[in-house]
């Protein structure tokens, strides 16, 4: 797929105010591992320790390219406050002009 980008999204507790939040955002685009990211206030359901639980937490969704997805992913996790930390990448088809932007 030549029009495409790769998106990695992972989550972030919700203690983690939103400065914080962005201050890590920013760093990470402004290390060039990405070419935008996103970030918003979710509830996830989810089975942890064999009970169900409920929680906000933040959703943050990178767009990146290929060639910089492993750095991503590295950074993500070496950065991040979970053990087992939500991530996942997909490629995801685009238009030309944003696959040029963000390959860029």
């Amino acid at each position: 797929m030549a029009d495409e980008v790769w998106v990695v999204q992972t989550t972030l507790p919700i203690e983690w105010l939103e400065p914080l939040v962005g201050e890590w955002c920013y760093n990470i685009i402004s290390q060039d591992l990405a070419a935008c990211v996103q970030r918003q206030i979710i509830t996830s359901t989810y089975k942890w320790e064999d009970k169900v639980q409920s929680s906000e937490e933040w959703r943050i969704q990178f767009k990146t390219t290929l060639s910089k997805k492993a750095n991503l992913i590295s950074k993500i996790t070496s950065e991040h406050p979970h053990g087992v930390p939500m991530i996942l990448a997909f490629a995801a088809e685009t238009t030309p002009e944003y696959a040029e932007w963000a390959n860029s």
